[in-house]
């Protein structure tokens, strides 16, 4: 009886697998990063903010709670990826499910970390408040949603060029939740003190995590209803690895080495320099509504690279891309830490440009990733979608966690608190080191992709071609 139901199931699979691929694609796999990114980036941008500003937790403290938490979630990205290879197929696929199973919990858990009713209790209960949560929404519930959805992508399609639509699609739906945040909370959280100061409001705060994360709950829905898996992706009894094994096939695979490492100084650089926009606007300059323009600017520059991206990638090839990307964002960071900007309009501008590199990398890093998992399959003659991206997570998520301890590192180093928050020594140490911290990152970047990473676009192809090969013969 099993087995038979079990053979409904697949019959209904390849039958939604014979829709061609399309816009509804795209649209539902730009949806899934656009409700993911809701929580992802009002946590990244403004936790720090609130826990010094409103529930004056210490920077540092909060920054090593942080980075420990997301510690404990690369490793729980790891254990879901095995999770995700290990699951049973649905009519809807294999990967598709877990985004309607884990969309509500994400949401809820986002918005408990910003609990301004809780800024009067004992230093040891707001920290294990702090502590709880967001090891709630980031090591459970996120993971839970984001492992899946990442891995889905290779089932989704095994074109080159469909999976790198895939990819620009992806941070075309980042981007749009990017805008949402960055451009207009900071309008709407903070407000002007009775000295001018522009400080964060609890109250607000928590309003707009709440309609962020309802929002996602929408979104993610849209992603669910229009995304369509059509790769059987399955690993028999006999191929699948235990973790250990794993771990020893990717860490021997330079093309996975090289990826990883990049996307551990990625994060740890891309979130560093963003999170100290939160100080270096409203305390260095005094101005949060540029603040909120420049993060508009950022983002409508990702938007323009986007319709672009795939034409210039099968010219260069995305490691070529990648690489030109990062030195370019390096060499125009070092030139704004020289120049000592005192207008908010000029840095503002320096960092729209700057963001053309960045954006160039982020908007193809998804389709190296499964570049990797090619080249992997094609050395091993293992396929473990699911485990291989949330190793790849790993590294993502060491990346953040270090980012938010170095962050709060950085701001406590040049003698930040709620006390000195607008002192010119402070102010002027923030400004220096949001700058010339992340300039030396994305030059680090630009040497592993160059030196490490070997999947340039002839290998890419020869990849594709092999693996196309084998599965004709299965």
């Amino acid at each position: 009886m099993r087995d038979q139901s079990k053979e409904a199931v697949m019959n209904e699979f390849e039958k939604r697998a014979k829709k061609p691929f399309g816009i509804a694609d795209k649209i539902g796999y730009a949806a899934g990063d656009f409700a993911n990114d809701l929580t992802f980036v009002i946590v990244a941008l403004f936790m720090l903010k609130f826990y010094t500003d409103i529930m004056s937790v210490p920077a540092v403290l909060v920054g090593i709670l942080m980075m420990l938490g997301k510690f404990v979630d690369a490793f729980t990205d790891v254990a879901m990826g095995q999770i995700v290879d290990r699951s049973s197929y649905t009519a809807k696929g294999k990967f598709t499910p877990w985004i309607r199973r884990f969309m509500g919990p994400v949401a809820v858990a986002c918005f408990l970390i910003f609990a301004p009713y809780m800024a009067g209790a004992p230093m040891g209960v707001k920290v294990a408040w702090m502590a709880v949560t967001y090891i709630l929404w980031g090591s459970v519930c996120y993971t839970g949603v984001n492992i899946p959805y990442g891995s889905m992508a290779s089932a989704m399609t095994e074109d080159p060029n469909q999976r790198q639509q895939l990819s620009t699609w992806r941070n075309i739906g980042a981007t749009v939740a990017q805008i949402v945040i960055v451009a207009v909370l900071p309008l709407i959280v903070y407000q002007t003190d009775a000295q001018g100061h522009q400080v964060l409001s609890g109250g607000h705060m928590m309003a707009a995590a709440g309609v962020c994360c309802v929002l996602a709950v929408l979104v993610y829905i849209v992603c669910y209803a229009l995304s369509t898996e059509r790769v059987k992706i399955e690993t028999k009894k006999e191929e699948q690895k235990n973790i250990l094994q794993i771990f020893g096939m990717l860490f021997t695979n330079r093309a996975f080495v090289g990826i990883m490492s990049s996307a551990l100084v990625l994060l740890l650089t891309q979130l560093t320099w963003s999170g100290m926009w939160s100080y270096v606007y409203p305390n260095y300059f005094n101005d949060k509504t540029f603040m909120s323009i420049g993060g508009f600017v950022n983002n409508i520059v990702v938007l323009l690279l986007a319709t672009v991206i795939s034409k210039v990638t099968s010219i260069t090839g995305k490691k070529e891309i990648a690489v030109v990307g990062a030195a370019f964002s390096a060499v125009m960071l070092f030139v704004t830490y020289a120049l000592q900007v005192k207008s908010p309009l000029v840095f503002m501008i320096l960092a729209a440009v700057t963001y053309v590199g960045l954006a160039l990398f982020n908007l193809v890093c998804w389709a190296m990733i499964i570049d990797v998992i090619d080249d992997v399959e094609i050395r091993t003659g293992s396929r473990n979608d699911g485990t291989v991206y949330s190793v790849y997570s790993f590294a993502r998520k060491l990346g953040q966690g270090l980012a938010t301890g170095l962050t709060g590192w950085l701001i406590s180093l040049v003698g930040y608190s709620k006390e000195t928050a607008f002192d010119p020594s402070v102010t002027q140490g923030i400004y220096n080191l949001g700058t010339l911290v992340p300039a030396i990152g994305f030059l680090v970047m630009a040497l592993l992709l160059f030196f490490i990473y070997p999947l340039s676009k002839k290998k890419v192809l020869e990849n594709n071609a092999e693996l196309k090969k084998r599965h004709a013969m299965r």
